[in-house]
């Protein structure tokens, strides 16, 4: 399956799609990249006079690139089916804020895959290579 084919599988739209690219996909994982745009919507008021992402807007673009994409990779590659993944469980550490116009790689390895729950580990990097967040997010493929 193309990179591109399971960017354009994903069930989100602007604004909510939050996957530019995808770098690498394998069975074991992904990596992919999102740069925020300043005018996206939520920076207007969070915070006022510098505006930071939202912690739950970086777990949305970690679960949509390290476990959506992936979900949509192995699905295609075991069963030629297509499905959507709903989010089971979250446990994030934020780290380094993440500010308008920084783009961001999301890094995920596959920890499990078995009776239709995915769970990954999940780290998104600053342009530095910083790590800004890291965590375990898993779903259900339903």
């Amino acid at each position: 399956m193309e990179k591109t084919d399971i960017i354009s599988r994903l069930p989100y739209a602007k604004p909510f799609l939050f996957v530019d690219e995808i770098i690498r996909i394998d069975e074991n994982g992904v990596e992919g990249e999102f740069t925020f745009d300043e005018n996206l919507d939520f920076y207007n008021g969070h915070f006022k006079d510098k505006p930071v992402t939202p912690g739950v807007i970086l777990t949305e673009v970690m679960a949509q690139i390290g476990v959506v994409c992936l979900g949509i990779f192995l699905l295609n590659e075991n069963t030629n089916k297509i499905s959507l993944i709903s989010l089971t469980s979250v446990n994030i550490d934020f780290i380094k804020p993440v500010f308008p116009n920084e783009k961001v790689t999301v890094i995920s390895e596959k920890i499990y895959f078995r009776f239709g729950k995915l769970k990954c580990k999940v780290t998104m990097q600053n342009a530095k290579g910083e790590t800004v967040c890291s965590g375990v997010i898993a779903g259900m493929v339903g």
